[in-house]
């Protein structure tokens, strides 16, 4: 794994984790209020902008996880959408982003290593 592989695999995960604590915790605040979740999605027009716009983001999301997962021999990609339906996307986007580069370093290095790099000789 590169060093510039490494570092987005750590921000991804990093924002993965934020994703799932953010969304643990205020589901675990909506319950405890026992909030509607449908009148807070589409209560008034402002509500129904972000709902739609959620909505669409989270469908091209789904289509690009399958594409990529697809595209690279990704496996089990279905489990990011089946974890993003009981956690948040926010969760499992980062989280498929993290392995994503994880896979691309593997498969340009089999065994897994980072190589120091080489410094030209003058």
């Amino acid at each position: 794994m590169t060093t510039s592989q490494r570092v987005r695999f750590w921000i991804y995960l990093s924002l993965s984790t934020i994703g799932l604590v953010t969304a643990w915790t205020f589901n675990a605040l909506a319950v405890i209020d026992n909030a509607d979740y449908v009148r807070a999605w589409f209560g008034s027009a402002v509500d129904w902008v972000l709902g739609a716009d959620l909505a669409v983001v989270a469908i091209a999301v789904v289509v690009f996880m399958f594409a990529e997962g697809s595209r690279l021999g990704m496996k089990h990609v279905w489990i990011y959408v089946v974890l993003a339906g009981v956690t948040a996307m926010a969760f499992t986007l980062p989280l498929f982003l993290a392995m994503r580069e994880r896979h691309l370093a593997r498969a340009a290095d089999p065994s897994g290593r980072v190589e120091a790099p080489v410094r030209a000789k003058r």
